[in-house]
């Protein structure tokens, strides 16, 4: 079946998403990709910065590097933070903004892994949608066409001359190799031969739809 042309990429129009669930799952991965970049500044640049957003349904997400309050705080104080001459105040705050440039790291490659992983798997089932469209003889009978169906019968009927072959070949050596049953034998019920005794059962009724194996 022939796959339809990818449109490519194509601009998105900057205005109002009107369907609701499109806005839900615009608003997430727009957030996710805001905050990414937030942790990427904060990393690089060793900035302080602070985001709050709120949900179409009116809830609240934020980051926060070192952290929300100290950012917010600072905004609204307009203070420049105290110069402390003690040593070990100093250290620790070192120390903690270590700690937090390493969670910012940290997030920061746990979402480039996330981002992959998503790419890795919108290829894998646009390649298994692909593969599907190829294998076109596991599709439901009504649903194939005209030509598919004539190429499905002769294949059908290629597979029961050989299966014929075949059984009639397993018969003859099955025969050879029994001390019991001389090979003329073998031929000597019902005027069949063991093809033919095979299919019908010794002379009885066959089973399935019409005659031999299919």
């Amino acid at each position: 079946m022939a796959r339809k042309p990818s449109l490519g990429r194509r601009k998105i129009k900057i205005a109002k998403i009107e369907n609701k669930n499109h806005l839900q799952v615009t608003f997430s991965k727009r957030k996710s990709g805001l905050f990414k970049k937030a942790s990427e500044l904060c990393t690089l640049c060793g900035v302080e910065a602070a985001f709050v957003v709120f949900s179409p349904a009116e809830k609240a997400f934020s980051f926060g590097h070192p952290d929300v309050d100290s950012v917010v705080n600072r905004f609204l104080s307009r203070d420049v933070p105290p110069q402390t001459t003690n040593g070990a105040l100093q250290l620790v705050e070192a120390r903690r903004n270590a700690n937090v440039r390493e969670l910012n790291m940290q997030l920061t490659q746990l979402l480039n892994q996330l981002e992959a992983e998503k790419k890795r798997g919108e290829a894998l089932e646009e390649a298994m949608k692909a593969g599907q469209s190829e294998r076109w003889w596991e599709a439901p009978i009504e649903e194939l066409s005209v030509k598919q169906l004539e190429q499905l019968h002769a294949s059908l009927q290629e597979l029961r001359k050989n299966v014929g072959k075949q059984a009639e070949r397993l018969m003859i050596e099955s025969a050879m190799a029994s001390p019991y049953m001389p090979v003329n034998e073998v031929t000597g019920f019902a005027g069949n031969n063991p093809y033919e005794l095979l299919v019908t059962g010794f002379g009885g009724h066959a089973h399935g739809h019409g005659n031999g194996l299919f």
